[in-house]
């Protein structure tokens, strides 16, 4: 309800506001809500349904694609005007085009906005008019530039309309997955706006004065949380700007914050990255098919301490600290030599944060094969992870009861040997760099 300029531009200049949510996943493609997903989105259009009804509003739910849903509205309930704050994914980009072709042949206004990010990625290039393929200077640009206006207030009221639409039961969405695997997940979250303002209270005075420090121990609770909130549009990135208030520039939190943008202004101007390498090269990496070890990988049960606590994290929480998420995204695509899409298609079903644009942002930095790409030579080794920011174990055993005194369940030894892995990772990284150069005539 608040921040959001879409809806703050429809009470401006209309009466009544009716709010609508269209479930689509057929217009998603390959990328549609996984699993945990699909709980958050439950249990987020639940909240949002009772903060409009505080507002003598209601959330009218429908489902089909975008444009034909909304002819059919506008034939209901004789609107005048669509709004929608803007998504960036390729699939939605897609969809937003045709509701505004649909929507002008009728004749109505349609409006779009950016509720979402910092900037908007088609307003944010280099000196040369091209898109950035460089953390740091991108990083550079928009703290240059960026003054975000203070957030907009919630609506105190809705006015109603003398009608309601129809609207289908949130029940009908089949949101919650078959297997209540997300039971174990619900007790570590509050979806909702109510829940995304409470965890940015919680890290701004809790744990934003150590977050240099405290955010690369995956035992204490030093991270924000707050991406979950951040892509369900539960809260905005400008809500954030402003809570940092006068550490806002300086903070290395704000960091985290600009590589999300940094996240969706790749995938704006590089839409195929979702699915393919940007670096057109890795097309051709010898990746090796290994089905029984990415089974093993996705239950947490490498061997590898670090690595399945990660695992095991993920499947019981619906998200994983960042670190690990680097250390085990590491682990699959080096030393497994698994293709990133394996590990990009999991965590899109099993987060809660699953987020098309940082996941492929991540995986491709980790796999060499994207823009600002972490060095191909760069293999985490979770041991020496393990000693600098586990060195008591609190993160590995708390995931992994086997490793517990006094337990009798015993823990497998690894599925690789980390060092002979990392030479064949190694091996293969710098045969596809020579073939390039080859091919480039720089050889």
């Amino acid at each position: 309800m608040a921040d959001n300029p879409a809806l703050h531009a429809a009470i401006t200049e209309h009466v009544p506001v009716i709010a609508v949510y269209i479930w689509s996943p057929e217009e998603e493609g390959e990328w549609a809500p996984g699993s945990a997903s699909r709980w958050w989105l439950h249990q987020s259009l639940k909240a949002l349904d009772q903060q409009l009804r505080k507002r003598h509003s209601r959330l009218i739910l429908t489902r089909g694609r975008a444009a034909d849903v909304l002819r059919e509205m506008v034939s209901e309930t004789g609107a005048t005007a669509i709004y929608w704050n803007k998504r960036y994914e390729p699939a939605a980009i897609r969809a937003s085009r045709a509701v505004t072709r649909a929507m002008r042949a009728l004749q109505l206004l349609t409006a779009e906005f950016n509720g979402s990010l910092l900037a908007d990625p088609a307003t944010v290039l280099n000196q040369s008019g091209k898109p950035y393929q460089v953390y740091t200077a991108f990083q550079r640009s928009l703290l240059h530039t960026l003054d975000p206006e203070p957030p907009l207030a919630a609506p105190r009221e809705l006015p109603a309309p003398a009608r309601w639409p129809r609207s289908l039961s949130l029940g009908s969405y089949g949101l919650l997955p078959r297997i209540h695997w997300y039971e174990t997940i619900a007790p570590n979250w509050q979806p909702g706006e109510e829940g995304a303002r409470a965890s940015l209270r919680r890290f701004v005075t809790q744990s934003l004065p150590a977050y240099r420090a405290a955010r690369d121990i995956p035992a204490i609770e030093g991270t924000s949380r707050l991406s979950p909130h951040l892509h369900f549009g539960e809260i905005s990135p400008r809500q954030i700007w402003h809570a940092l208030g006068s550490r806002g520039r300086a903070s290395v939190f704000l960091r985290e914050i600009l590589w999300r943008e940094f996240a969706y202004h790749l995938l704006h101007h590089f839409p195929h990255t979702a699915s393919h390498p940007l670096r057109p090269q890795f097309a051709c990496f010898p990746w090796r098919r290994g089905r029984a070890q990415l089974r093993r990988w996705q239950q947490g049960a490498t061997g590898v301490p670090l690595v399945d606590a990660g695992m095991r994290q993920l499947w019981s929480s619906g998200w994983m600290h960042n670190r690990i998420r680097m250390i085990t995204g590491s682990f699959l695509v080096k030393n497994l030599r698994i293709d990133w899409l394996e590990g990009a298609r999991w965590y899109w079903d099993t987060l809660v944060d699953a987020d098309l644009a940082n996941n492929t942002l991540n995986w491709q930095w980790v796999a060499g094969c994207g823009a600002h790409a972490a060095p191909y030579f760069r293999v985490f080794n979770p041991f020496t992870q393990a000693k600098r920011f586990d060195p008591d174990h609190v993160y590995v055993k708390r995931w992994i009861p086997e490793l517990r005194e006094g337990s009798s369940v015993s823990y497998p030894g690894p599925i690789v040997d980390f060092a002979k892995s990392r030479a064949a990772a190694l091996q293969a990284y710098e045969s596809l760099r020579r073939a390039g150069h080859k091919r480039s005539g720089l050889s």
